[in-house]
């Protein structure tokens, strides 16, 4: 028996499309047969399953168990909740692996898969691999069992493990993801006084968008900070590993400010630590990380990537501009929304008590959001090779960690190409409007040289 994939499906860093259409239930069969097979081979013998509150999660985990058992491997069903409990379960449990079907912070008619193996982020070469072998038919026969295990309570107590935040008023928007429940068992465990947005897991998410990384879906959680005189609110993408943030006032605390909070408690316990970025991150987060004592390190953006990247370099603690942060200080390493808000409710009480005051004391910077210009997929890592050449001609000052990240005397560009969709992305950060503007006109210049415009953006 063979299958072949849509193309488009298998991702860099997990395999994702629209249910119906680029995704189905033959699908995750084969992932199910492909995934036992390189467990098999790599020794191992159970797999830990969970799933999102997609309306496709449960079809779709029917289907992944059959493949995973008559493949050879025993599943142990976690069921419904948020991606890092399932890393969780993959990291605590007797397992050889995990898959969560998630549609991550995509809209309700895409779904897909997130994988684990022995403790390693499944991704890239990876991800052919099971494209190849379903092509092939190179499959281990078999037949495991299914067992469930219920861990949320578990998952919760170690989110709070020697718990010593602050007793603040807080907001939660769980955005009918999965991490709801997760999140609606945390806030009896922590002192102080806690409002909850949509904590309701529903998958057609009749309130707004699960991406707390869009200003305009965290309009509701706004709005309750303000009613309620909260200290800050907390926000979470559909599968709660990315988390939102507003201060007092309502004002956005972007994932990079986020985790120069973060980081400073962690650099007072681990003095000199490489505490690493994407390269999306501002560079008042780099200079805050120097100035802290810390080894800041900038790095490819891509949950996959800076996870391998953090246990090559013994980092305690990672983020993406995107809201993915990472904990291995106390923690396993994975990036984890819960836990992260934890370790921000803590870390405010350590720095004084006040979100507000802290994004006070940061540098104003004008900066763009993260901007998308769609891009033909045969196109898009050659118009990024393209600008590198050229600006390697101007003599530009240039970091090519991933794309172009351009410094000029008015701060920097940047332009790469997305690993999970056919857009490029660009972003610009300056002391004020006026360079910002510059920046600007440099990134359209590169664009137009290539060929392309900065028309209507894509969105997500």
């Amino acid at each position: 028996m063979t299958h072949r994939f849509d193309p488009t499906s298998l991702r860099e860093y997990d395999i994702r499309g629209i249910v119906g259409q680029t995704l189905g239930e033959a699908d995750a069969y084969a992932i199910g047969r492909g995934f036992a097979t390189r467990v098999r081979r790599a020794g191992g013998t159970r797999v830990a399953v969970g799933r999102d509150g997609r309306l496709s999660s449960e079809a779709l985990e029917a289907q992944l168990l059959r493949g995973l058992t008559e493949g050879g491997v025993d599943v142990v069903r976690i069921g419904l909740g948020p991606t890092p409990m399932l890393y969780y379960a993959e990291a605590t449990l007797e397992v050889d692996g995990g898959i969560q079907i998630t549609g991550s912070h995509n809209p309700g008619n895409y779904n897909g898969f997130k994988m684990v193996l022995q403790h390693k982020p499944f991704f890239g070469e990876d991800i052919q691999w099971i494209g190849r072998a379903a092509a092939e038919g190179d499959w281990e026969e078999g037949s495991g069992t299914i067992t469930d295990a219920d861990i949320m309570d578990l998952y919760v107590e170690r989110l709070i493990a020697g718990y010593s935040g602050g007793d603040f008023k807080i907001g939660w928007d769980c955005g009918n993801g999965a991490a709801g429940p997760v999140i609606e068992k945390l806030v009896k465990l922590i002192p102080g006084e806690h409002h909850l947005l949509f904590p309701e897991v529903d998958g057609n998410f009749p309130n707004h968008h699960p991406d707390p990384t869009e200003e305009k879906n965290l309009a509701d959680l706004k709005a309750l900070v303000a009613e309620k005189g909260l200290d800050f609110g907390l926000a979470f993408d559909g599968d709660g590993d990315r988390l939102g943030a507003v201060d007092g006032k309502g004002r956005v605390v972007w994932g990079d400010q986020l985790l120069a909070v973060l980081a400073e408690p962690v650099l007072r316990e681990e003095p000199g630590a490489t505490i690493i970025a994407d390269v999306k991150a501002s560079q008042a987060l780099y200079d805050r990380i120097a100035e802290l004592g810390g080894t800041p390190l900038m790095w490819k953006t891509g949950h996959s990537l800076i996870k391998t990247k953090m246990k090559e370099t013994n980092a305690p603690l990672a983020g993406e501009m995107s809201g993915h942060i990472f904990f291995a200080h106390d923690y396993y390493g994975f990036d984890d929304a819960q836990y992260a808000a934890v370790r921000l409710i803590r870390a405010v009480r350590l720095l004084g008590g006040s979100l507000t005051a802290l994004k006070d004391a940061m540098p104003a910077m004008v900066n763009t959001p993260e901007m998308r210009f769609q891009v033909d997929e045969s196109r898009k890592f050659a118009v990024i090779d393209e600008v590198l050449d050229r600006l390697e001609a101007d003599g530009a000052d240039v970091n090519r960690t991933d794309g172009a990240r351009v410094n000029t005397a008015d701060g920097w560009w940047l332009l790469r190409a997305s690993n999970t969709q056919d857009v490029l992305v660009a972003r610009a950060e300056a002391k004020d409007q006026a360079g910002l503007d510059r920046l600007m006109a440099q990134i359209d210049a590169q664009l137009a040289a290539s060929g392309l415009e900065r028309g209507p953006q894509a969105g997500h």
